[in-house]
């Protein structure tokens, strides 16, 4: 594994650029960071050993952290052929003495937020490899929880994807306020939100917390215009629906095909969610008219926006 030296000064605007020839980032979708399985023991133990380098007197420690002032440490300069930094490695394969050492030697510097070529900074490789207690002591620490990775994710995005509880809770309750609902606002490169994307894998307790903290229950994904109770129906998630609507969800919000969660309803299996639905819906929206042809157009639009985001995904934003 090669390390090279680079000037981090240059680069801390947190948008690294990725290098000339690199893989398509379609096909890191199953390949979480930018490490895992990618080192064997005789690179990671070469890690290792210039992580031990780290000088870590008392009383550097008693200084106060200055961004522009304090020289760079050797570490801190490293990056590999994959743009991971050595906060990097040692989050990827949980060596907890070193994470901790790293971070306290970084706090509130843009170190904490230099991104991989994959465009995961630290926290997000916090999450990804489940460790809520790394999270932690990057967010007291200064990080910012709002950067996105190439898929246009923020952290948080990766815990409601994945469900991940701790790290959801320990992100939710240690970010500025400002940080937060930005972040839970943020629509992914695929056009889902915080609250889209736990929707649609059926988290109910995320959900609950994040209509708690303020989300917008009806905000919708940018593909067709569903909101959080559309894509509740879709998934004839009975639970959700009525989660939704107990929270406060517009039964009459519409897509961009002109379509109520209601709408959505017919043709499937769950009878349950159609009585669900009936009551609260506005007499208006509960007919579907020229069903097939307008379902048809919404689905056209769907593809046409995915062809859409996947572009800006290609150019890297």
């Amino acid at each position: 594994m090669d390390l090279h030296r680079i000037s981090i000064r240059n680069q801390m605007d947190y948008n690294r650029d990725a290098k000339e020839g690199k893989a398509d980032p379609s096909s890191t979708d199953e390949r979480l960071d930018s490490g895992v399985n990618s080192m064997e023991e005789k690179d990671f133990q070469a890690v290792a050993e210039e992580i031990q380098r780290l000088q870590l007197d008392s009383e550097h420690h008693r200084q106060a952290p200055s961004v522009t002032e304090e020289p760079l440490h050797d570490w801190q300069t490293q990056i590999t052929e994959d743009g991971d930094t050595m906060l990097h490695l040692a989050i990827i394969h949980e060596a907890k003495d070193y994470i901790r050492r790293m971070i306290d030697l970084s706090k509130n510097t843009q170190f904490l937020n230099i991104q991989n070529d994959l465009r995961q900074t630290p926290l997000h490789l916090a999450v990804i490899t489940n460790q809520p207690d790394v999270c932690h002591s990057l967010l007291v620490s200064g990080c910012d929880p709002t950067l996105v990775d190439n898929g246009g994710d923020t952290p948080l995005h990766i815990a409601c994807r994945h469900g991940n509880l701790y790290c959801f809770s320990v992100l939710t309750q240690n970010s500025r306020s400002e940080h937060l609902h930005t972040a839970m606002a943020a629509c992914n490169y695929n056009g889902q939100n915080c609250l889209h994307l736990a929707s649609v894998q059926g988290f109910l307790s995320l959900v609950e917390n994040m209509v708690d903290l303020g989300t917008d229950i009806d905000a919708k994904e940018q593909h067709s215009g569903r909101g959080a109770l559309h894509l509740a129906v879709d998934q004839q998630n009975l639970s959700l629906v009525k989660l939704l609507l107990k929270k406060g969800a517009n039964p009459n919000l519409l897509t961009s095909g002109g379509h109520s969660p209601y709408h959505l309803t017919h043709g499937l299996d769950n009878c349950s969610i159609r009585k669900e639905l009936y009551s609260v819906t506005h007499p208006d929206l509960r007919e579907l008219l020229d069903s097939d042809s307008d379902l048809s157009e919404e689905e056209e639009d769907d593809e046409s926006d995915m062809a859409f985001y996947n572009d800006i995904q290609w150019n890297g934003h």
